[in-house]
């Protein structure tokens, strides 16, 4: 046995669904949805930034979570990609949201 066998991680067909990859693209899409409310935030200021900043926080928790876990790369059925697309989405729709909420009228 040797060094890549043991760092080497069984590849899941790029079809399949795994629970990782469905709980990262699930943190992936609330964190879209408090990014887009954070775009919105001109319209109801308080409300939207603050429905951005909580799907903010959850997109970022949840994607912390999935790569902190994750066995092994891309294509291992871990949800690493999209723990990493929920972790960006998350940090921008929390940056949106709080200066929504902070920002005087």
């Amino acid at each position: 046995m040797n060094i890549t066998d043991l760092l080497a991680a069984d590849p899941v067909a790029a079809y399949s669904l795994t629970l990782d990859r469905i709980v990262a693209t699930a943190g992936a899409l609330i964190a879209l949805a408090g990014t887009v409310a954070g775009v919105l935030v001109r319209r109801n200021r308080r409300r939207n930034g603050t429905v951005a900043l909580a799907a903010g926080a959850v997109g970022v928790v949840v994607g912390a979570l999935i790569i902190v876990t994750a066995d092994g790369g891309p294509g291992t059925g871990n949800g690493i990609v999209g723990g990493y697309v929920a972790v960006v989405l998350g940090l921008a729709a929390a940056a949106l949201g709080l200066r929504g909420v902070t920002r005087r009228t």
